[in-house]
């Protein structure tokens, strides 16, 4: 179990990236869903002990992670946002320089460890090839197999498939639904659908602040009947914000479809919509 209570951090420059945040987080697929600036990589920084809070605290199974640091790290697998690599440098080196780092050193039980990974990710067939050569996708998988060295408990995954073909992404999404049965692994993306796709429990963060917490599908039963669209004009769509309490705006067949919350029929033309977990997030982030 991790715990997270009261958790604040401002910058020297005055930014205010995380406020009086709380979440309990079990064993899973958790997702962290927030637009970019939301405060989502400062909460994975403090929570890797890449940075600490001004206040607040961050428990993982009763242990205080700001005192144990050291042993956070030793059950923490994480792959950050930018994610760099030796270009020069083979797969299966790398990771093989990465378990020498976290103390398996032992060269058969290490050599085991290596193939088993990349044999994981499938990334074998493609061990002696210089990491600089990797596609953006299998780079991401690399990623994921070096966090996975040391057997950890918690992995931390910032935007892992931002920029990555559709292919890419089914299969890097597949591979963390694999590993997420048994650990906890935190998602952190402004990526809605990976999050309604991976995740069983999920929150959104928005302005620093945790603005919704709970089952995916069940935020979406929330939302029952309460959605409605209309196609409008571009010019028009002041108009509506105005008037109705807008959950997005987007462009359709070069006329914008509207989408407002309304717990009873708003008239006027609308129709009612079967509600998303896209509804939920921009309901939360306008």
């Amino acid at each position: 179990m991790l715990q997270i209570a009261n958790l604040s951090k401002t910058y020297p420059n005055g930014v205010r990236a995380l406020s009086d945040v709380n979440l309990d987080i079990s064993n899973g697929m958790f997702g962290l869903l927030g637009p970019n600036g939301a405060g989502k990589s400062s909460l994975m920084r403090t929570i890797a002990t890449l940075q600490d809070a001004d206040s607040g605290t961050i428990t993982f199974n009763g242990m205080d992670v700001s005192k144990n640091k050291q042993e956070l790290r030793k059950v923490l697998g994480y792959l950050p946002q930018e994610f760099g690599v030796y270009p020069k440098v083979s797969a299966e080196e790398m990771l093989h320089y990465i378990a020498r780092l976290k103390g398996v050193s032992n060269d058969n039980e290490r050599k085991e460890l290596v193939k088993a990974l990349l044999e994981q990710v499938n990334l074998y067939n493609h061990r002696n090839k210089s990491l600089g050569g990797y596609s953006g996708g299998m780079k991401q998988r690399f990623g994921i197999a070096q966090a996975l060295i040391g057997n950890p408990k918690l992995i931390i995954v910032d935007e892992p498939t931002a920029g990555l073909d559709p292919a890419e992404r089914l299969r890097f999404n597949n591979l963390l639904s694999e590993i997420g049965e048994n650990i906890i692994v935190i998602l952190s993306t402004h990526i809605v659908e990976d999050v309604n796709e991976l995740c069983n429990d999920m929150a959104i963060i928005a302005g620093g602040k945790v603005v919704q917490r709970g089952n995916p599908e069940e935020l979406v039963l929330g939302l029952q009947n309460r959605i409605w669209i209309k196609k409008v004009r571009k010019e028009e769509v002041a108009f509506y914000q105005a008037e109705y309490k807008m959950v997005l705006a987007k462009l359709s067949g070069g006329m914008m479809m509207v989408y407002i919350n309304s717990e009873t029929d708003p008239g006027n033309g609308f129709v009612a919509n079967k509600p998303t977990l896209e509804d939920i997030y921009f309901s939360n982030i306008s």
